[in-house]
């Protein structure tokens, strides 16, 4: 029995561990390589009552390095006001420990801070610097300085999973607590404490969270959390596993986090709600409606107004679908937008500017007011060179490469170029350009996550080394000084600092399979499958349970893979901006690893929730539309967790077309009774012999179904995919409700018969 006194304004903590000597010894000997202790305790008020707390600890069949802790508390009199607390403290801490709270904590998020609110101006000393040290906005973090203590307070609802992690260089250890979201008292807390000599460190699970602020957009906000009553004789439980691992590396310890991250929540349950082929069609309707001509142009607009952004949220990509669905008039309408991105644009320098307004005026991004030249992301300008040349692939492998123009060409190439200028004289890309110049204005982050991708690219379309050579330098760099050394990618939106950011995430894996592609090098794929763990830390990996009286509640939302957007946006989207995530299938496909199939599988269903359709309202503009901001927090208020938030963003119907058109609905090995399912139908193999499958699919969802199905033997998926790899699949139509069984030998295909549903 250990016994502890604390004191806190008014509030005592009694901290009496009983439990069996065997469980104590358990998890002592599982903390000892990190000089850990482990502690259970309820907070309470000076006169209200006792509790009874019970510790069992249990091995976890298959993971000798995890132990299963169920620590119990129950009061012994009537309303005792209280909280229950589980700790593990650390006395041997080194602030030089890697920290992980996923989507919420990367590195301690131990970085300068500045400002008070969103997306906050930068300082001068940011500007045309290389020097300037890594920067974010005022997020939960422990102290950048030495001798300050720290205080981190989340709530389950903060994060992607309910956990907390950490990499002990010194040690080669890695550590992961897992826990439950809530219990009757709701969310959990989740907390991290510092001391000032930065040498003792505490990880603390609390039922309820009882914060004394909530972090917000950038900053801070009184917390409504509260101490609850509880009855006599009422008993709750906190529930958490521990993994002590040996690691080398931040690496290690995401591979691992990636690995565990559903085995205590459980499997999540994604509907079936709305067809890809469902989902395409709305978007494209919707973005051919979005088709406008102003003074400063003709385009697709890209948001929710009429000026034209580059990249990032849409524009130049949401034309990708519209020329995929291969329509004249949409053909027409893409061939002007390039032309008016060209000329309206391009710099100097072959970088392009990040916007225009509707009336021709260029777009100032991230300015500050003593410096003059206008800049632009260079997330923007990556984008902009991966996604004009995945038009002109495109084009190419429709048969339209008659339309491509060469001032096209010329355009890519040049920027193509800026990039590889910039390398050479930098050796990076920064995050702000000045499109005139190619002059960095802003160093550091990863804003050039997916240009590496982008030069692979061009590096094959005009058979140019220099453009491979740069990309490939590029992406080591990038992957070596912010994956391995950091474990976090940075500054890849256009509305925060260089705070972890799922964007740059992706991006950068975007960037390591181009290049896996394009080399055959496995050192890539080894690298594609490390910085594919870190983006699941961004991705809701459970069914959070949402307050009832919440939107996402209402609809019977299951949203699980909806992806965090960054450690100062503290919502997560359904999908990735802006992109589909087809890599991470290609991965699945190249190592036979389900988990990357299941990450972009729950994104995906993640995504087709938040559409609003009949009878499942989201957004109250149409058939089609979606939102940004699906909010599993109260970092904008109690009242807004459960809800989706903001009107309609163009970026996220993007995301849901790209989906639904570089992804197969069905994956299928004729050779091997391998069969994954994307789309929103279910399938199974009835008979696979040599002459080939009889495959069976329902559509249970009330719209008809046109289902792309990708075959191909084991042998050839030892090929990488190319960018147009999609237009080669088949496709099988399953009407609403009913069932069909194809049968699929080698050449042709055969719908057997139906049965109403």
């Amino acid at each position: 029995m250990l016994l502890k006194i604390f004191g806190c304004t008014g509030i005592c903590c009694v901290i009496v561990l009983a439990a069996q000597a065997n469980d104590h010894h358990r998890l002592q000997r599982l903390l000892t390589p990190l000089n850990g202790a482990f502690k259970a305790s309820v907070k309470a008020n000076d006169d209200s009552g006792s509790w009874r707390k019970q510790l069992q600890v249990t091995g976890v069949p298959g993971q000798p390095e995890a132990l299963d802790i169920i620590a119990t508390f129950q009061a012994d009199s009537e309303k005792a006001a209280g909280a229950a607390f589980v700790s593990f403290t650390f006395s041997a801490w080194n602030r030089e420990n890697y920290v992980m709270v996923p989507a919420a904590i990367y590195n301690g998020n131990r970085y300068r801070s500045i400002g008070n609110g969103y997306n906050p101006p930068y300082p001068e000393d940011m500007y045309y610097n290389p020097a300037v040290p890594w920067t974010i906005s005022n997020n939960p973090r422990l102290a950048d300085s030495p001798h300050t203590a720290s205080l981190i307070e989340l709530q389950t609802g903060n994060a992607s999973l309910p956990a907390m992690c950490f990499y002990a260089a010194r040690q080669r250890k890695g550590f992961i607590v897992l826990t439950d979201q809530q219990t009757v008292f709701g969310n959990s807390g989740l907390t991290i404490t510092e001391n000032a000599a930065q040498d003792s460190c505490t990880f603390t699970i609390s039922a309820p969270a009882v914060r004394q602020t909530a972090p917000g957009f950038g900053d801070f906000h009184q917390s409504a959390d509260t101490i609850p009553l509880w009855g006599k004789g009422q008993l709750i439980s906190i529930h958490c596993r521990v993994l002590v691992f040996s690691a080398n590396g931040i690496p290690d310890l995401l591979q691992t986090f990636m690995q565990v991250r559903k085995t205590l929540t459980g499997e999540n349950k994604p509907r079936n709600l709305l067809p890809f082929s469902k989902v395409l069609e709305l978007g494209t309707a919707i973005c051919s409606g979005n088709w406008t001509e102003v003074p400063a142009g003709a385009y697709f607009k890209p948001e929710n107004n009429n000026d034209f952004q580059l990249g990032w949220v849409s524009g130049m990509i949401n034309t990708y679908p519209m020329l995929a669905i291969d329509v004249e008039r949409e053909r027409k309408r893409l061939a002007a937008e390039i032309d008016f991105v060209i000329s309206k644009l391009q710099g100097k320098s072959g970088y392009c500017y990040g916007g225009i307004t509707d009336k021709g005026q260029l777009i100032a991004e991230k300015m500050h007011a003593g410096f003059t030249p206008v800049q632009a992301m260079v997330r923007k300008n990556g984008d902009a060179l991966l996604w004009l040349l995945k038009h002109l692939m495109l084009l190419k492998a429709q048969g339209h490469a008659d339309l491509i123009k060469a001032s096209w060409e010329n355009a890519a190439q040049n920027l193509a170029q800026a990039f590889v200028n910039t390398w050479k004289k930098n050796g990076q890309f920064g995050q702000y350009i000045v499109p005139e110049t190619g002059r960095i204005a802003v160093f550091n982050s990863t804003a050039g996550a997916v240009a590496p991708a982008g030069l692979a690219a061009a590096a094959a379309y005009f058979n140019n080394k220099e453009f491979l050579q740069t990309a490939e330098e590029a992406a080591a760099y990038y992957f070596e000084r912010d994956v391995v050394k950091q474990g976090l990618t940075g500054g890849n939106c256009g509305d925060i600092s260089q705070d972890a950011d799922s964007e740059s995430a992706f991006g950068l894996l975007e960037s390591l399979w181009a290049l896996y592609a394009s080399t055959g090098n496995p050192a890539w794929l080894q690298k594609a499958e490390v910085q594919a763990a870190l983006c699941a830390t961004w991705v809701l990996a459970y069914d959070e349970v949402f307050p009832p009286a919440s939107t996402i509640a209402k609809l019977n939302s299951h949203m699980a893979g909806a992806v965090f957007a960054s450690i100062q946006n503290k919502h997560a989207a359904p999908g990735i901006c802006t992109a589909s995530g087809d890599y991470l299938f290609k991965l699945y496909r190249a190592t036979g690893n389900s988990l990357y199939a299941d990450l972009i599988r729950d994104i995906q269903h993640a995504h087709a929730e938040a559409v609003d359709m009949p009878g499942h309202s989201t957004t109250n503009y149409g058939w089609g539309t979606s939102m940004e901001r699906i909010q599993p927090s109260d970092a904008e208020g109690k009242n807004s967790i459960g809800n989706y938030i903001n009107t309609r963003n163009s970026w996220t119907e993007t995301s849901g077309m790209l989906m639904a058109l570089e992804l197969p609905g069905i994956y299928l090995r004729t050779d091997t009774p391998q069969l994954y399912v994307f789309d929103h139908v279910n399938a199974s193999i009835i008979k696979q012999d040599a002459k080939g499958t009889a495959l069976s699919v329902t559509n249970n969802t009330p719209y008809d179904a046109t289902v792309s199905v990708f075959k191909e033997t084991k042998a050839s998926a030892s090929v990488p995919l190319g960018f147009t790899a999609f237009l080669n699949w088949r496709k099988i139509v399953v009407p609403a409700g009913k069932t069909q069984v194809y049968h699929i030998p080698s050449e042709e295909w055969v719908a057997a018969d139906s049965a109403e549903m």
